[in-house]
């Protein structure tokens, strides 16, 4: 199911800021201004995902022309001279199979007599490994 958010974009000097006013301001940003869009799916995304994964309340979307972009910059501080608003749209589920959710195959090498003990108790190696590795990157 596609997501639809307005997004605020301000050419700040060489770069573009992106925020999302009704996602609690969430911002990301670019060198180049597809840079910037690229950057604003992937945040978007990201943003959904999270919510969607800890069954957190995804907030409506407003209208493009709900956005005034003089209240966000004042809101920011910013310039709204060189900004302007555009709609940012990502499929959440389809964007977080290619990205979060994608597995890869590892090749490893164990003793074997860690093997045999390991298949003897029916241990899951690949879902050993990625508790392991989420405890290690954790700490």
């Amino acid at each position: 199911m596609l997501s639809i958010y307005p997004a605020c974009f301000f050419k700040e000097d060489h770069n573009y800021s992106v925020v999302f006013p009704d996602l609690n301001w969430l911002a990301t940003g670019g060198k180049t201004e597809k840079e910037a869009m690229n950057m604003a799916v992937d945040c978007l995304a990201g943003y959904l995902y999270t919510l969607q994964r800890d069954g957190d309340e995804i907030p409506a979307a407003s209208s493009v022309r709900d956005i005034s972009l003089d209240e966000v910059a004042k809101e920011l501080d910013a310039d709204a001279k060189d900004a302007f608003v555009n709609m940012v749209s990502v499929d959440v589920q389809a964007y977080a199979r290619d990205h979060y959710e994608k597995s890869v195959r590892k090749t490893l090498t164990i003793p074997a007599w860690l093997n045999e003990a390991a298949q003897a108790k029916k241990i899951n190696f690949s879902q050993t490994l990625k508790e392991a590795l989420l405890i290690k990157i954790k700490s």
